[in-house]
């Protein structure tokens, strides 16, 4: 997987690179035939490239040489009219190759109202933006906010005048948009790499493409929402540099997620495959429990068994007809405290257990989490329930174990009112919060988890010893060892209810077949996103959850595809 590092250790990888023979202009070589490949692969889609004009934004350090690259590379293997922008004279032996390839060349410093690069920008197919990199210091000023806002301005007025209809989000890159295509070396111009904040005047990009690794400010927000289509070129250094080698914090990418899931061999039987149990549901969340079945199903599993109150069951029989059921005690269609002794003696014949999608959160149904939890508990046989005579109470041994775990909406919020609740769980728990939920559980408040994801995720789930699944725009997961992973998805496909339960039946569904627990929720939620952006991109507005479920197959198809 790619690694996502901070912009110091960016600099001690180079630092390790350059020691080891390859050399910082070997790096900004590679790094500008990296732009000039992505610059031709768009270039490649427009109906007359040979038509179009290319303008390069070339700031004064580094990511301005990678931008003279770049430049350099196009002249000599583009059909189009490749022209520079300069926001500071340069004299260096990178300008000097691109000035003997005899391009048009502009300087900011003798523009003075911004008519030239606003004409080059106005009649530009694409523009590359190699204005400043990963080490810009924020906010910007002076000359620098002037020439992006600039920029920005002349992007923003020819949007304006565009005609017609335009997809945006695309899935690959466009034929055409109402503005010329913006390729970000490194980062957009103004981005903080560590943190996400941007500066105002910041020129958004329609595809970044960043160097060596991943950068943990492209998926925090509000900067993310300006780096477009992400591209991560390694320039081919070896994994096993110091900095590299060390950091735990990746990116999931669609061949780690095919390497993990199980097989699915031609002799298999539903046993196969596991059981898992469900336990979800109230009177007032009917549907929860069954979105998570179906993506149990949907993410393999080979039986699905949903314990639930006797109104839920009711609800959902009718419609819901691969389940099999286990009806639970209720108190006025809430899950009730007599639920957790025939839980704790069923869950033992299942692969994998959830609970808490579309509980609520009834007194009753916290109690009967918390005596779930319990490590020895009283259970007896289903045969209490009714009219029937109880049989005789039994003491939960070693062998009653919960099998894995996982725990999602109300789940969550009923296990936060429980004192000290992480020591309750069994190792390696997932647990499926979004901001809200996670400030529940952890005291902080939610602009506090959202400011700093990264570190509060890692944090947790090694405190917790839990594996931690922070929902939302690049989710995070984090492993109580250290390992974290972002997912490389941001659609608002997702942002509907009864997202969440389906991803927690799709990890669940995972955990039955016998990943392990980091595992199941990696490659849960990397095909849950895959199948948001994917529906996202047919609907632009109005998707429902089930909408996303009915795309999980065609999200596995694409991923093993």
């Amino acid at each position: 997987m790619i690694k996502v590092v901070s912009v110091a250790k960016t600099r001690e990888i180079e630092a390790a690179a350059d020691a080891a023979g390859i050399t910082y202009a070997d790096m900004m070589e590679l790094a500008g035939r990296a732009v000039a490949d992505r610059a031709l692969a768009f270039l490649a889609t427009l109906p007359k490239p040979e038509e179009a004009r290319i303008t390069v934004l070339i700031g004064p350090g580094n990511n301005g040489g990678d931008g003279l690259v770049a430049a350099r590379l196009l002249a000599e293997e583009s059909p189009a009219l490749v022209r520079l922008y300069l926001l500071k004279r340069r004299d260096d032996e990178l300008f000097k190759a691109v000035e003997g390839k005899g391009l048009f060349i502009a300087h900011a410093e003798d523009d003075q109202r911004n008519r030239v690069l606003t004409n080059m920008i106005a009649s530009a197919a694409l523009v590359i933006d190699a204005v400043f990199g990963i080490g810009v210091a924020l906010p910007l000023r002076d000359d620098a906010a002037k020439f992006l806002r600039a920029a920005k301005a002349a992007l923003k007025a020819e949007d304006e005048s565009a005609e017609g209809e335009i997809i945006v989000r695309p899935t690959e890159i466009p034929a055409r948009l109402p503005h010329a295509y913006v390729i970000a070396v490194d980062c957009p111009s103004g981005l903080d790499c560590d943190t996400g904040d941007i500066d105002k005047t910041a020129l958004p990009a329609d595809e970044t493409i960043t160097f060596i690794a991943a950068k943990p400010g492209l998926f925090a927000f509000p900067g993310a929402a300006s780096i477009g289509q992400l591209t991560v070129a390694t320039l081919g250094l070896p994994d096993a540099l110091e900095g590299l080698k060390s950091e735990k914090r990746v990116i999931a990418d669609a061949v780690t997620v095919r390497d993990r899931l199980p097989e699915r061999p031609l002799d298999a039987h539903k046993g196969t495959f596991g059981k898992a149990l469900i336990v979800a549901g109230s009177v007032n969340y009917t549907g929860a429990p069954g979105l998570a079945a179906r993506a149990a199903y949907r993410a393999g599993a080979g039986l699905v068994t949903v314990g639930a109150p006797a109104p839920t069951i009711n609800a959902l029989a009718a419609s819901l007809l691969e389940a099999t059921w286990l009806l639970l005690p209720h108190d006025m269609g809430a899950l009730a405290e007599g639920a957790a002794p025939i839980l704790r003696e069923e869950a033992a014949e299942y692969s994998a257990l959830l609970l808490g999608c579309g509980w609520g959160r009834d007194k009753a149904t916290k109690s009967a989490l918390e005596k779930l939890l319990n490590k020895a508990e009283t259970a007896r046989q289903r045969g209490q329930m009714g009219f029937t005579k109880a049989p005789p109470a039994t003491t939960i041994t070693e062998d009653k174990k919960l099998p894995p775990l996982v725990i999602d909406a109300d789940g969550l919020n009923l296990l936060a009112e429980i004192e000290h609740w992480w020591e309750r769980l069994p190792a390696e728990t997932i647990l499926t919060p979004h901001p809200g939920e996670m400030s529940r559980l952890s005291g902080l408040a939610t602009s506090e988890i959202q400011a700093d994801r990264w570190k509060i995720t890692a944090e947790k789930a090694a405190e917790w010893n839990v594996i931690l699944v922070l929902k939302g725009a690049h989710t995070i997961i984090a492993h109580p060892d250290g390992r974290v992973a972002v997912l490389p998805f941001k659609t608002s496909a997702l942002a509907t209810a009864g997202t969440g339960d389906i991803l927690a039946g799709l990890i669940v569904g995972l955990l039955a077949q016998g990943l392990k627990p980091f595992d199941a929720a990696l490659c849960a939620g990397y095909v849950h996103g895959l199948a948001g952006e994917m529906i996202g991109n047919v609907y632009p507005r109005g998707v429902m959850a089930s909408d996303v479920l009915d795309m999980i197959n065609a999200a596995w198809l694409a991923l093993e595809g």
